[in-house]
């Protein structure tokens, strides 16, 4: 078989089996919550339902161009995100397109569909368009600098951009992940994290309280379809991301399954544990406690 075909199939195999695994996290993560609140709770199966039923719906409603395109940005930042780093270590097969310096790309991919949605949603219909806009981008850039200066003191600490090689130099037992080898970094990575998922007291766009309530009030029928495909795929490539900087990676499926479910449930503790933040609330926590550990971080490692 042709080398760049096999890869292809390789590629579409770990995002069909990411999605699927994604998309039963959803579930399983919305019925804990309910289960907290003492209700009962969505079914586990409830994304693949609301997806079918998204896809086939149909809308005459038309906006600007971009309006379209920003879904397909959105589900192309998690897909990238996904191909282009490990998700099993040592694996011919869910390797993917992991390259030298394949860090720096999905930093990028990170903030790709951020972007995508933030054009797409001003060429809407809605009135609050641009105050979600401006609420989702202010937060986004307050957690991502300490997330980049975390990463920036992994690559310092392993001397490589290449994330499989980060994973390889975990390997040995557990006291060799970043966890106990950098623990400001990871601290401060882990903390930007809470903001990367958007759950609450970061949820300043989606939360349901908020007028402007983000995508979902613009979006609708296949377009909604498309980013719920997303809402999927990214988290799930997100919790893989961490887990290949921070623990260690996995070299098993039954693994990554554990490490990533652990790592969520982070994000899902403090989501129910703590109150929403207002958006100047939010901005000023990620831009001090985080930061301050991420500097600390650089710091250490450089000297």
């Amino acid at each position: 078989m042709d080398f760049g075909f096999k890869h292809i199939l390789y590629a579409l195999l770990t995002v069909f089996i990411v999605l699927n695994y994604g998309l039963i996290l959803q579930g399983i993560v919305r019925k804990i919550g309910a289960r907290v609140g003492r209700r009962y709770g969505i079914r586990w199966y409830q994304p693949y339902i609301d997806i079918i039923k998204n896809y086939a719906k149909r809308s005459t409603i038309t906006h600007g161009v971009m309006f379209y395109i920003a879904p397909v940005f959105r589900l192309t930042g998690g897909i990238g995100l996904l191909l282009f780093m490990p998700v099993i270590f040592g694996s011919e097969i869910f390797s993917n397109f992991s390259f030298a310096g394949d860090l720096v790309l999905v930093l990028y991919f990170q903030f790709f569909g951020v972007l995508g949605m933030a054009l797409g949603a001003a060429e809407g219909g809605h009135p609050y368009s641009a105050i979600g806009v401006s609420r989702g981008l202010s937060q986004v850039t307050a957690f991502e600098l300490p997330l980049t200066l975390g990463v920036l003191a992994i690559a310092m600490q392993y001397q490589t951009l290449n994330i499989t090689e980060i994973v390889a130099a975990q390997q040995g037992g557990f006291l060799s992940w970043t966890l106990f080898t950098n623990p400001f970094a990871t601290i401060a990575i882990m903390f930007s994290f809470l903001g990367a998922m958007g759950r609450s007291p970061f949820d300043v766009v989606l939360a349901p309280q908020e007028i402007p309530i983000g995508p979902p009030t613009e979006f609708h029928s296949g377009l909604l379809g498309v980013l719920q495909l997303n809402r999927a795929i990214f988290p799930a490539a997100k919790l893989i991301l961490f887990m290949n900087l921070l623990f260690g990676g996995a070299t098993s499926w039954p693994e990554l399954v554990v490490k990533t479910f652990l790592i969520y449930m982070w994000s899902v503790f403090v989501g129910t544990v703590f109150p929403r933040f207002r958006v100047d609330q939010s901005v000023r926590w990620f831009l001090v406690v985080p930061l301050t550990i991420a500097i600390i971080a650089i710091i250490l490692i450089r000297f």
